[in-house]
């Protein structure tokens, strides 16, 4: 079952959901609560690797992508980050979140982004139970103009569904969790 806005508030307000920094009620829309656009990227730096085996082990994965992409790129409030067509980039959201044992939550993109072409995620849109940190956003432009985008703006929605019981394995209990507490872009 979906939480909605006023289940959304009652959990926030009870602490067992957090969001950093808190959204105002106007963000609280129906079912869904808005995020923002951070100000860290990360993109590809070179076309080194035109072909990666998918099915390397994970370390390999790790290294070929530690290799080909940039660091972080840092933009302050005013700064733009501009997307080409078929162009692919690492974000981050402005908030954190920090999700109970009892609860997924779930990233999607804004429809009116999405009809100019913009994606927020390749696959990664569930967010575990025990999770926190900032959601790393995956941005594809498959449109046909290159997209501006800023530190700030509304990039996207989550929703929450209760869980059937709590988790017994929650993400912050699970051995070799990778993403836990991120605040920059882990790849």
């Amino acid at each position: 079952m979906r939480l909605s806005d006023k289940d959304i508030e009652f959990w926030l307000d009870s602490g067992l959901l957090k969001i950093f920094p808190r959204p105002e009620s106007h963000l609280i829309n129906g079912a869904t609560v808005d995020i923002r656009l951070g100000n860290r990227f990360r993109v590809f730096r070179s076309n080194e690797n035109k072909i990666i085996n998918l099915g390397n082990d994970e370390q390999n994965i790790k290294d070929i992508l530690e290799k080909t992409m940039s660091p972080e790129i840092f933009l302050s409030k005013t700064d733009y980050f501009f997307l080409k067509p078929s162009g692919f980039a690492l974000a981050v959201t402005e908030e954190k979140i920090s999700m109970p044992n009892t609860l997924v939550g779930w990233l999607d993109g804004r429809s009116s982004l999405g009809r100019l072409g913009l994606m927020v995620h390749a696959t990664a849109h569930r967010i575990d139970p025990g999770w926190e940190g900032k959601i790393v956003l995956e941005l594809f432009n498959s449109g046909k103009a290159v997209l501006v985008l800023q530190p700030g703006m509304y990039i996207g929605a989550i929703s929450f569904e209760i869980l059937s019981s709590m988790s017994i394995r929650p993400y912050n209990v699970r051995l070799g969790t990778k993403y836990l507490q991120q605040d920059s872009i882990i790849v």
